[in-house]
């Protein structure tokens, strides 16, 4: 038998570590130079959703595991980012560690939940707490109701850097995108990443082979959600908000979206994808609702089209030509 055509695992990972050393040095030098054409806040916006598209992925893409209640993460770490800054006086970065810290307790409770159940079971106990949390996020006081919290100050950050600097604000951000995505990186391709993708392949196997997939799951659930409150904390002090769209539904399916439209399961994806939704918002925004009309027509021609995603069609394309 010829196998040339199917190369060995060791030789596909041999080959895949420079292509993606190569697109992660390509990714930092794009975001190092893009405030210099475009504007720095909207950048800001999308490496805090790539951040979060990216906490999604880790739970979608390499344990299998679809949560409809992301939004609960991101937005409940927005809001405890943003009242801690406001009312509490606290440096930008005690506020992020608070938010986030919030997303981890969160992630803790409501992992131990969903992950008792499994399929469209799972799904819908994330969307049932998620929605839970944001009717609570409507009716609480601090929250701001349908106001939000506003004018949330950037402070100092370790109160020695002005984040009302554009610039400086640029680089902490910049700074938090890539801690993430590294670790995310990390996560994937240690023994702890290969446990997840054959719990994603085949649970019952893992199972039979020793492993306490339940604990696996609900470890990979917290990290998802915490990485996930980095993201809306981090967020709530760019743009100074925190509102109910950030706990609102439409916000885990948005996180939804641009994974599929990236890539699902694969390390740059949501990055990508994050940034063609953003992107595609920020130009459209003269249409109004009618965006997520159009949002829902491209959700539709990722499913039918190209299932894999933008980078999951070009990964397959190199994979072939290989």
């Amino acid at each position: 038998m010829d196998q040339s055509a199917n190369p060995p695992h060791s030789i596909r990972q041999a080959t895949r570590a420079p292509s993606e050393t190569v697109a992660f040095a390509l990714m930092v030098a794009i975001l190092l130079i893009a405030p210099f054409f475009t504007y720095p806040l909207f950048l800001m916006q999308v490496m805090c959703f790539a951040l979060f598209a990216c906490a999604f992925n880790l739970l979608i893409g390499y344990v299998g595991l679809l949560s409809f209640g992301h939004a609960l993460y991101f937005g409940w770490a927005s809001y405890l980012a943003a009242y801690s800054a406001k009312a509490w006086g606290f440096t930008p970065e005690l506020a992020i560690l608070t938010g986030t810290a919030t997303a981890a307790v969160c992630g803790v409770v409501a992992g131990s939940l969903a992950i008792r159940r499994q399929g469209i079971y799972f799904a819908m106990v994330t969307l049932a707490l998620a929605q839970m949390m944001y009717f609570f996020a409507l009716q609480a006081k601090f929250t701001g109701g349908e106001d939000g919290i506003q004018a949330v100050p950037r402070g100092h950050l370790f109160g020695l850097i002005d984040l009302r600097n554009e610039a400086a604000m640029y680089v902490v951000v910049l700074m938090i995108f890539l801690a993430g995505f590294l670790f995310i990186y990390r996560v994937v391709h240690s023994p702890f990443g290969e446990v997840l993708k054959a719990i994603r392949e085949n649970e019952p196997r893992a199972i039979s082979l020793g492993y306490k997939t339940d604990r696996y799951k609900l470890i990979a659930f917290v990290l998802s959600a915490t990485l996930a409150g980095a993201a809306g904390a981090t967020k709530a002090i760019v743009l100074q908000l925190a509102s109910l769209t950030d706990v609102n539904w439409p916000m885990s399916g948005e996180v939804v979206l641009m994974t599929l439209v990236g890539g699902l399961g694969t390390i740059f994806g949501p990055v990508v994808g994050a940034f063609v939704i953003q992107f595609m918002q920020y130009k459209l925004a003269v249409v109004g609702e009618w965006v997520l009309v159009i949002q829902g027509v491209i959700f539709v021609a990722c499913v039918l089209l190209f299932r894999r995603g933008i980078i999951g069609e070009i990964a397959n394309w190199r994979r072939i030509r290989l």
